[in-house]
C-alpha cells in the first residue's frame, strides 16, 4: 500500500515557477508509475503527467515544454518542476500512483493510490 503527500503549493506570478512534490511511503514505491492530475474550479480532473517507474515520461498538451517530471526511487519521491505558469495553471495538483504502466496513457480511473493534493495559484 502506498500513501503520497503532495507538497510546494502555493501563490505565484504569471510566467513564474513553482516545484511540486510527492512524497510516497511504503516499499512498493518502485513498483508504480507517479502521475499528476489538477482540477480548477468548476472542471474534471485533467492528468497532466506520469513518470514510469523505468523513468518513461508523458505529459499532456496542456503543459508539454512548460513542465518536468522526474522521481527520485531512492528517497521515494516524485517532483514536478513547473515553468513559465499561467492564470489557467490554477488548480488543486493531485499525484497519484498507478502499478506497472509505461505511461502511454494518463487515465483517472486507472489509478490505485491518490494524495490529498496542494493547491497551486497563479496570478495575473
Amino acid at each position: 500500500q502506498l500513501q503520497l503527500v503532495e507538497s510546494g503549493g502555493g501563490l505565484v506570478q504569471y510566467g513564474g515557477s513553482l516545484r511540486l512534490s510527492c512524497a510516497a511511503s511504503g516499499y512498493v514505491f518502485n513498483y508504480y508509475a507517479i502521475n499528476w492530475f489538477r482540477q480548477a474550479p468548476g472542471k474534471e480532473r485533467e492528468g497532466i503527467s506520469c513518470i514510469s517507474n523505468s523513468g518513461s515520461t508523458n505529459y499532456a498538451d496542456s503543459v508539454k515544454g512548460r513542465f518536468t517530471i522526474s522521481r527520485d526511487n531512492a528517497e521515494n519521491l516524485v517532483y514536478l518542476q513547473m515553468n513559465s505558469l499561467k492564470p489557467e495553471d490554477t488548480a488543486v495538483y493531485y499525484c497519484a500512483a498507478e502499478y506497472g504502466t509505461s505511461c502511454l496513457s494518463i487515465n483517472y480511473s486507472n489509478m490505485d493510490y491518490w494524495g490529498k493534493g496542494t493547491l497551486v495559484t497563479v496570478s495575473s
